[in-house]
C-alpha cells in the first residue's frame, strides 16, 4: 500500500517510524494545504493519504492530549452574513462538508475546518450553534476536499492540545498532544 503521510508542520511528525512512506509537510491553513497536497497527488499515486496534527476541542467530552479521527469537516467560513444570521451559498452548489467512511478504531469526531481560530467567546458562542463542532483545524477539509477531488482514500487523525477558549497556551499541552498522535499513527500504519 502506498501511503503518504501529510502535517502542516514538521513539529506534528517527530521521532516515529512511518515504515519510510514519504511525508508532505504543506504549511499552516487550508490554501497552503490545498495547494501543496494537490501537487503531490498530481505527481505520484498513492492508495492513501493519512492527514495528521494537533488540533481545539470544543467538547468537554475531548480532552488535552486525546487522539480522534475526525470523519466529517466542514469549511466554516464559507458563506455570507446576514445581519446577525450566517448563511451558506447553497445557490451556488459550494460544497462545504465532507464526511468520510472511519478507518480506526478511534473516537469518531465532527471539526471544522477555518483560517482563524477561534478565541472569543462570542465566536466560540456562535460557531457551537451553528455547527456544534467537537474540534477546529486550520487543514483538514482541505485534506478531504483535495483527496475527494481526486479519488484518494484519506483519514484525518488529530491530538487534541487545547481548548478552544480565549486564547491561554498556560492551558495547552502541545508536547503530550504531539507525543500522544505519534504513537497512534505508528500504530495505524503497523496494522496496514
Amino acid at each position: 500500500m502506498k501511503v503518504l503521510i501529510v502535517a502542516a508542520t514538521e513539529l506534528e511528525v517527530v521521532s516515529i517510524n512511518f515504515r519510510n512512506f514519504p511525508v508532505l509537510i504543506t504549511g499552516v491553513g487550508m490554501v497552503n494545504t490545498a495547494i501543496n497536497l494537490t501537487k503531490e497527488l498530481i505527481k505520484s499515486d498513492y492508495d492513501l493519504v493519512i492527514n495528521m496534527g494537533i488540533a481545539g476541542s470544543f467538547s468537554d467530552d475531548v480532552k488535552i492530549g486525546d487522539v480522534v479521527e475526525i470523519v466529517e469537516d466542514t469549511f466554516s467560513e464559507i458563506g455570507f452574513e446576514d445581519g446577525d444570521k450566517v448563511s451558506e451559498f447553497t445557490n451556488f452548489r459550494i460544497k462545504t462538508c465532507y464526511v468520510v467512511k472511519s478507518k480506526t478504531n478511534l473516537r469518531k469526531v465532527k471539526g471544522i475546518t477555518t483560517n482563524t481560530v477561534h478565541g472569543r467567546q462570542d465566536s466560540i458562542t456562535e460557531i457551537v450553534n451553528r455547527i456544534n463542532p467537537d474540534l477546529e483545524t486550520m487543514e483538514g477539509a482541505s485534506v478531504f476536499k483535495v483527496c475527494e477531488e481526486l479519488d484518494v482514500s484519506c483519514m484525518q487523525i488529530r491530538a487534541i492540545s487545547n481548548k478552544v477558549e480565549k486564547r491561554n497556551k498556560e492551558n495547552w499541552d502541545t508536547d503530550l498532544a504531539i507525543r500522544n498522535l505519534n504513537l497512534e499513527v505508528t500504530r495505524i500504519i503497523d496494522t496496514l
